[in-house]
């Protein structure tokens, strides 16, 4: 192909990538009331169990979730619907980030537990399929990927929400080629960034936060992180008493580290690729980032993850047994903490805590050498049924 074709190919190729982004703010601002799960009957829970790793973690999470809903699932207020159909190898064989059937089955949920996706990296020998995570997100309109991090004996307590469908990843397999110069693209819109800012603000000023930091590279990239800039500070002169300020992508990796600066952030708000960053930086701070769960947010959906990969590597030695189920056990609990049982899930953390913090008394190590992910969440769910665990917990959280 000569030089002008590929330019003109190239252009033509933009021209379709805008004009669907223009039709998805249209989208955006017109977008449908939020879900009352109350009014669900049954509702309707979705694991879907992923690749890798993600089949053994999902099912010990599964369980962890059956057990305290018991009682909703007996009656039927509760259903689950196990969704097998996330691998790599279904995914090439339909040449599709999510299968038809399977982004069928998953609509038919109200809110979704996830495991772990492979996503195919250029020059590893897999097809250039998209993300799964970044096409349920599209899909689903999961705008807010909102990620808790908690360490009290460092005074840390950060909450950062990561907008989920625009940035550096919402076309990152449609770049472009043309004689050796490429391409990719980052789309921030008004709406899409109004939208999770506000709910970064709207969560500060329910849960008593006094700060919302905005996180840009706005001083270089001037039209697209300026757009969220400019959006953050409109937005927070409506919240009078909660102070807002804006750090860059850089410096900021560098004081969630520094223990002089990082117990004064509290709310964080930021788009994709910056989150991505961020939170799994704040995750290994915690403990690593099987520690951590996420939650993606929409209007009518929404899905719960654990923050780590799929591990094709314990896989392949013969380990996924041994994988450690915490961050998607975490995950279950902001699922159900978001359809409305928050006490069950401050159960499920308080014993996790307990048994991966203090009594210690079996370990993951994701090796022999330790317990297997189904031993851990026995371990788990004999804490929850325990009487003291309240009391347990909070002598513990006295002595830190």
């Amino acid at each position: 192909m000569s030089r002008e074709k590929g330019v003109e190919s190239a252009v033509a190729h933009f021209r379709g990538l805008l004009e669907d982004q223009l039709r998805r703010v249209d989208r955006i601002s017109a977008s449908e009331d939020w879900m009352d799960y109350s009014d669900c009957s049954p509702l309707i829970i979705g694991i879907c169990l992923g690749d890798g790793i993600g089949p053994e973690i999902s099912r010990q999470a599964q369980r962890v979730l059956e057990h305290v809903l018991s009682e909703d699932v007996s009656n039927g207020r509760v259903t689950f619907q196990v969704i097998d159909g996330l691998t790599i190898e279904n995914r090439i064989e339909h040449m599709k980030a999510i299968p038809e059937d399977v982004l069928a089955k998953l609509k038919q949920c109200h809110v979704i537990l996830k495991g772990p996706t492979t996503t195919p990296q250029k020059g590893d020998g897999m097809p250039n399929i998209e993300s799964a995570n970044v096409a349920m997100r599209r899909e689903l309109d999961l705008f807010a990927c909102v990620r808790p991090v908690k360490v009290p004996e460092k005074d840390i307590d950060w909450i950062f929400f990561r907008e989920n469908t625009e940035g550096a990843y919402v076309l990152g397999s449609q770049g472009i080629d043309v004689e050796g110069c490429s391409f990719d693209f980052k789309v921030v819109t008004e709406p899409g960034a109004e939208r999770i800012i506000r709910m970064a603000f709207e969560y500060a000023k329910t849960n008593r936060r006094k700060r919302v930091t905005v996180i840009t590279k706005s001083n270089v990239v001037k039209t697209t992180d300026g757009r969220f800039s400019e959006v953050a500070k409109r937005i927070a002169k409506e919240y009078e008493g909660i102070d807002c300020d804006e750090w860059y992508i850089d410096i900021m990796t560098a004081k969630l580290l520094d223990p002089n600066r990082r117990s004064d952030f509290e709310v964080m708000v930021m788009p994709n690729l910056y989150g991505d960053i961020l939170t799994d930086e704040a995750s290994q701070i915690q403990g690593g980032v099987g520690t951590a769960g996420s939650a993606n947010i929409g209007k009518r959906w929404a899905m719960f993850e654990a923050v780590h990969g799929s591990a094709p590597r314990m896989v392949q030695e013969g380990r996924a047994e041994y994988a450690d189920p915490s961050s998607m056990i975490k995950a279950g609990s902001m699922l159900l903490r978001h359809i409305g049982q928050p006490d069950s899930a401050d159960r499920i953390e308080r014993a996790l805590e307990v048994c991966a913090l203090y009594e210690k008394n079996i370990q993951l190590t994701g090796r022999s050498t330790g317990c297997t992910g189904a031993e851990f969440a026995d371990y788990v769910m004999s804490w929850i049924d325990r009487p003291d665990l309240n009391q347990v917990w909070e002598q513990y959280q006295a002595t830190d």
